[in-house]
């Protein structure tokens, strides 16, 4: 669809043969939302993408909300991916810690849609207390950077505490650039969470 909804582009359709086909309706709504918000998001236009009927589509996902929760499973998880692969790069420890929580910053203003979705479609529950396997690759990351990095005989409402500093900072921060408060500029983000003590804190 058009920007204004009221026309359609015609892009070549690329075939859909034997395969994955829920994964490939996933990258195709992720696709999307690069493009849209999730509301403007249609199951027609996610199968049209793919190559396939909108009835291959059902046989996943039975309804809008179905996908929707699948493509915020899925970017929580590449959110993780990407802040464990820049806190490697970063050498772990508290530099690493750091550079993880630019890349959550980092990933929020250049995935908008997906990063407002995958907040939007989290489980009414807490996902500093949830049990590991409840929450996404991203926070239990965060969990793990702060019992390797915070003393361990520190109670457990230390390591909740740190973890909701460092969390409600980066998120913070997010918020604050998509609703267009303040604008991304990733050496002034960095400095930020530095010069809040993220590091020192933790270390």
């Amino acid at each position: 669809m058009t920007r204004n909804g009221n026309s359609v582009n015609i892009e070549p359709i690329r075939p859909y043969h034997h395969g994955d086909l829920r994964a490939a309706l996933i990258a195709s709504g992720l696709e999307l939302l690069a493009e849209h918000t999730a509301d403007a998001l249609s199951l027609r236009e996610v199968a049209r993408r793919v190559g396939v009927s909108a009835t291959a589509v059902y046989r996943h996902f039975p309804d809008k909300q179905a996908l929707l929760s699948a493509l915020a499973a899925e970017g929580m998880e590449q959110l993780g991916e990407m802040q464990r692969a820049a806190s490697d790069r970063a050498g772990g420890g508290p530099d690493g810690f750091v550079a993880s929580g630019a890349t959550y910053v980092r990933f929020a203003a250049e995935n908008p849609a997906l990063f407002r979705l995958i907040f939007a479609s989290a489980a009414s529950i807490s996902l500093l207390d949830a049990a590991p396997d409840k929450v996404g690759r991203a926070m239990r990351g965060l969990r793990e950077d702060i019992a390797r990095l915070i003393p361990a005989d520190l109670p457990d409402a230390a390591h909740r505490t740190a973890a909701l500093h460092a969390w409600s900072l980066v998120h913070g921060l997010a918020m604050l650039i998509l609703d267009g408060q303040v604008s991304y500029e990733p050496d002034e983000i960095e400095a930020v969470i530095r010069g809040a003590g993220l590091a020192g804190k933790a270390g």
